[in-house]
């Protein structure tokens, strides 16, 4: 089968570099100026399979090529290319498809072409395989299983250790500065506020969709329920009120949250600290447990608690704690030898930081990202990403086999 073109809006010394990478991976990399060559270019040819776009430059002429992606019948995904502190003017974030993506410069041309080719895999499976959840199903699916995104739970049992701070950061991280598509989704039906924290406010839920489709018949992908922040993560709401969730059938839920890992590569589910029905169905499909410590007695013996329940549902090897406010006096030695799990990383407090960011409806990725809390986000997603590039996580050795003993060893970070 012969592979798609793509065409490229971007200025000559980066078209060079980035059309010798797709070059180099049998991709047809198409050269347009204006939105006048971008219109001769897809009359001629039905090939085009993405769009890198310019959308930091010259707005306007990146507004009358993206209509011309989604005119009549076309529905071409737009690849944007952007200085990160340009996120916050991108007038396309309420209306870009779910298959629309952003890449922030700097950039390496090798880590657009791998974006690229990321986004035109994806663009060969069919809507309907996505809504179904071929994976969980276990049909053929060869395109699907050889980009499966990956689940990732952020849970503790007790309240207040970070778990949502660390989960919209880590989200942000992820889609900003690892050029990686994240789904976001807040699956607190009691007291989440990953949308609030995010400055989403009456955004659609799941429970709104669910409630819609049992009137039309019509079934939405988690991917086309999703909300897009300005940084580009999709955000997911499970339900407004805890009143409103009786719809939200939990196997339902996690065959749609395996289902999105056919959209994207990170699914971060930031889960309300309890061991209902809803949370061990998706303890059962995820591939990494993120486990948020704080240096005090209570969040210690909740995390000792999780161990000892993982045991029991067969998770055991998914878990790796978190220490949060790793510098507030608690040695993570100590910390690592009473919990019973190594320390994948260690974040450093910075309350006042994230509470700023939220009250604009930013992450601190975006808004403080010289911070040195960000080096420690930053740590721990490089982590989570060698676990998957690795393939420990289907190959059972998880967490515990990469990172026992590999903790973070940065002095400045330990506490005597």
């Amino acid at each position: 089968m012969p592979r798609s073109a793509v065409a490229i809006a971007l200025p000559p010394a980066e078209f060079a570099a980035v059309s010798a990478q797709l070059a180099e991976a049998g991709y047809d990399a198409i050269y347009v100026e204006t939105a006048e060559d971008l219109e001769v270019l897809l009359t001629k040819r039905r090939d085009i399979g993405v769009a890198i776009l310019d959308g930091e430059n010259d707005f306007d002429r990146t507004l009358e090529m993206y209509s011309l992606l989604h005119e009549e019948d076309r529905n071409i995904p737009a690849l944007m290319v952007v200085a990160a502190r340009a996120l916050d003017r991108m007038s396309l974030a309420g209306k870009a498809r779910v298959n629309d993506e952003y890449f922030t410069r700097p950039y390496s041309a090798e880590s657009l072409r791998w974006r690229v080719e990321a986004m035109l895999i994806r663009a060969e499976i069919p809507a309907e395989d996505i809504r179904s959840g071929i994976i969980q199903t276990g049909s053929a699916a060869p395109t699907a299983d050889s980009h499966r995104g990956q689940i990732v739970i952020v849970f503790n049992p007790k309240g207040g250790v970070g778990k949502t701070t660390i989960a919209v950061n880590v989200a942000a991280l992820l889609q900003v500065r690892k050029a990686q598509r994240v789904l976001l989704v807040d699956c607190d039906t009691v007291t989440g506020h990953v949308a609030s924290s995010l400055g989403m406010e009456n955004v659609r839920t799941v429970a709104d969709a669910w409630t819609e489709d049992a009137d039309t018949g019509v079934t939405e992908s988690f991917s086309e329920i999703a909300s897009p922040h300005l940084n580009g993560v999709s955000v997911l709401v499970m339900a407004e009120s805890p009143l409103h969730t009786e719809i939200l059938d939990p196997r339902r839920v996690a065959d749609a949250i395996t289902a999105a890992c056919l959209v994207y590569d990170w699914v971060i589910v930031d889960m309300h600290p309890d061991y209902g029905p809803l949370n061990q169905v998706i303890f059962e499909r995820a591939d990494k447990i993120i486990v948020p410590v704080t240096p005090d007695v209570p969040a210690i013996r909740a995390a000792v608690q999780l161990r000892e329940v993982a045991v029991e549902l067969g998770i055991r090897d998914r878990l790796a704690m978190v220490v949060n406010r790793a510098n507030s006096g608690v040695s993570v030695s100590d910390m690592e030898r009473t919990v019973g799990m190594p320390a994948l990383a260690e974040i450093r407090s910075a309350g006042m930081l994230f509470v700023r960011a939220a009250n604009e409806g930013r992450s601190a990725v975006e808004r403080f990202p010289k911070e040195k809390v960000i080096e420690d986000l930053e740590t721990l997603c490089d982590r989570m990403m060698a676990t998957r590039d690795s393939g420990a996580a289907k190959s059972g050795q998880g967490f515990l086999g990469i990172f026992s003993g590999g903790r973070n060893t940065n002095p400045s970070m330990r506490a005597s």
